[in-house]
């Protein structure tokens, strides 16, 4: 696996990020296992939550790092989600900000976090109280680079020009959801991110299952044992259209032209995206992990990226629609 910078830092970071929010205590020597398998393959970066599990997933990998060559690998967290019912067990004050980290720390057994991310825009608290509060926590050594997940354009400008104009550790990261199935962030947060220097690391490369294959037109509800069988159907029903099943049926020609599975194909698809560090990807099982390492090592023709690009491309709303013909 081929190491990438991370934006405009120094930091080096696998090309694919494992993501541990499946990871639980009832399978903690499974989760063991796919944290063996992808660092095996060259794996270095590893992304969690204390919201995951409410610390279950922290714990788990913390369980793993013990003994382990610590300085060797890039561990991401946030915070800001519900960590209990009390009025200031979530967000992003600095009250909640310092317990959090320090709780981090512990279940993870680290003395320092390599990304801090925080989870969501926080609309009760002042940017300049977190922002302050995160540059605190980076001058004391427990967190080496910040990021943010789930922002708007204007709120990530406004949290980049705050920390600029105060002299603060800024963004350096941003986790949206990205995908053949959701391009939105190709509108403006990509190339906003490009130009701040801002490293890209997508959630969601398979769109819930629907670009691993398991998915065919014609099929009334979900498969069985897959992420969406657990919701309401309300996704089913929004994804179930010509649209989806046109970008489905693209990724299942390319990957059985390529000689590779739907999910390599999507993920191959999405790493070599512009501005893009690396796709965090949410293997549940050791085999889903092995079939996404897949993705690297190989490279999509110039025809398929395209015919991958017009499948998924979807009509622009106003103002982009307006802008995108002056963009020459």
């Amino acid at each position: 696996m081929k190491q990438r910078t991370l934006g405009r830092t120094g930091l080096r970071v696998s090309e694919l990020c494992l993501g541990t929010m499946t990871f639980t205590k009832d399978d903690e020597a499974g989760a063991h296992r796919i944290l063996d398998t992808f660092t095996e393959a060259g794996g270095t970066f590893l992304d969690t939550a204390d919201a995951y599990g409410r610390g279950v997933s922290e714990e788990v990998l913390g369980g793993w790092l013990k003994g382990r060559d610590r300085d060797a690998l890039v561990i991401a967290t946030k915070v800001a989600l519900p960590m209990g019912e009390g009025a200031n067990e979530e967000g992003l004050s600095r009250k909640h900000i310092i317990a959090a980290v320090e709780a981090s720390l512990r279940r993870l057994g680290t003395d320092y976090i390599d990304l801090y991310q925080t989870h969501v825009w926080d609309f009760r608290t002042p940017i300049e109280e977190t922002l302050g509060t995160l540059d605190t926590l980076v001058r004391a050594g427990k967190v080496r680079y910040l990021g943010a997940s789930n922002v708007s354009p204007g709120q990530l400008q406004r949290a980049l020009d705050v920390a600029d104009r105060r002299g603060w550790a800024p963004y350096v990261c941003l986790q949206p959801i990205y995908n053949l199935l959701a391009r939105e962030v190709e509108w403006e947060l990509l190339p906003q991110s490009e130009a701040a220097g801002v490293g890209v690391i997508p959630y969601s490369p398979l769109q819930g299952g629907w670009l691993t294959g398991k998915y065919r037109r014609g099929m009334t509800s979900v498969p069985p044992g897959s992420r969406e069988s657990h919701g309401d159907g309300e996704s089913w029903r929004g994804r179930d259209n010509e649209e989806t099943w046109r970008v489905v049926e693209t990724v299942q020609a390319i990957a059985t032209e390529s000689e590779r599975t739907p999910s390599q194909v999507a993920l191959r698809w999405l790493l070599d995206r512009p501005g893009v560090t690396a796709p965090i990807i949410g293997a549940r099982t050791l085999e889903q992990l092995k079939d996404n390492l897949g993705a690297v090592g190989w490279e999509l023709t110039a025809a398929q990226t395209t015919h991958l690009d017009e499948a998924s491309a979807r009509p622009l709303p106003y103002p982009y629609n307006v802008l995108s013909r002056f963009d020459r």
